[in-house]
């Protein structure tokens, strides 16, 4: 299996996403310097990081909702989630439990702030990912 930022635990509240996982398949160093990375499917250009706390292979970040906002061009985008120590990039995602088709089971509460509506969900792979919508559909 490919290292991967293996998420235990996603907490969406409060204007804030956390999440709580392991590195797995990679080892981690005294000095390395994670990152969660945040990117842009639309535009892979666009890119957000914060900082992520670090026990052993434990790792825990968050980020505020409000970040998300866009140029307004489209009603729907998605955000891929990452973390990174600058050299390399693994994909935040739920590999190691025996339950598959994690988008159809999991669902997460969607959090609206100033119009913007964001929600975390599994992608058809496991990985972790973020929709964003503007206005009132759903």
């Amino acid at each position: 299996m490919k290292p991967h930022a293996e998420i235990a635990e996603v907490w969406p509240r409060d204007g804030y996403i956390r999440l709580v996982g392991h590195l797995h398949g990679r080892p981690v160093r005294d000095t390395d310097d994670w990152r969660l990375l945040l990117v842009r499917r639309a535009r892979t250009d666009q890119r957000l990081r914060y900082k992520v706390r670090l026990a052993g292979d434990r790792f825990e970040s968050e980020l505020p909702v409000a970040d998300l906002s866009t140029d307004g061009q489209a009603e729907v985008e998605e955000w891929d989630i990452h973390l990174t120590d600058g050299e390399a990039q693994l994909r935040a995602g739920r590999q190691l439990d025996d339950i598959r088709d994690k988008k159809k089971i999991m669902v997460f509460p969607e959090q609206c702030v100033d119009g913007l509506r964001v929600r975390p969900y599994y992608t058809v792979k496991d990985n972790l990912s973020l929709k964003c919508r503007t206005g009132n559909d759903l």
